[in-house]
């Protein structure tokens, strides 16, 4: 099938040329993007994201529209902006540690050691059941996604679900006494 057909049939609302343009470029998509994110969770929701574009932007399609530069396009402006989000969270994350470290305005919290609060944060995972422990690994530091975590361990996503809950609830529980900055340090940076 042509790619005018292809680009006729999207601007028509044919959700089969959607799946034909995803069995054809996914996987070369799948490359060219995990060279640039290096994890195999955020290759796959940006190949999902690109889809995605495709779709909603459909009706801006012109009928000799070359789709597969089209795609490679949203795929490679979609990197540019998570790396710009990541530098973004960097960013913030070394202003909080800075406002964490130099001000004595939260008079009744402790100041944080960030790296000392990363060992506790290690030390505290190393406490927790071995097949809670292997589920919040592949969740938090491999970026696996519940269902890959579930085909992976043959389990139901709801356990796994259950698991990292629990996993989170016993780190937050024992990181309390490092006060209000550890917690935000652990929702929106670690873990």
């Amino acid at each position: 099938m042509t790619e005018t057909n292809l680009a006729n049939r999207l601007k028509s609302n044919d959700k089969e040329a959607i799946n034909l343009l995803y069995n054809q470029y996914s996987k070369r998509l799948y490359q060219f993007i995990y060279r640039y994110l290096k994890t195999e969770a955020d290759t796959l929701d940006l190949i999902q994201e690109v889809f995605i574009k495709l779709w909603s932007n459909r009706s801006r399609l012109q009928n000799d529209s070359n789709l597969e530069s089209y795609l490679f396009t949203i795929a490679k402006n979609s990197i540019i902006s998570t790396f710009r989000k990541k530098i973004s969270e960097k960013d913030y994350f070394d202003y909080i540690k800075h406002k964490a470290v130099n001000t004595n305005s939260l008079a009744t919290e402790k100041q944080v050691d960030f790296d000392l609060l990363s060992d506790e944060i290690d030390k505290l995972i190393d406490q927790l059941p071995k097949q809670r422990q292997l589920i919040f690994k592949l969740s938090k530091e491999k970026g696996y996604s519940n269902k890959m975590i579930a085909e992976q361990l043959k389990i139901s996503i709801k356990t796994v679900e259950d698991h990292i809950t629990k996993a989170r609830k016993f780190i937050r529980e024992n990181l309390q006494e490092y006060g209000l900055l550890a917690l935000l340090f652990l929702e929106l940076f670690a873990y």
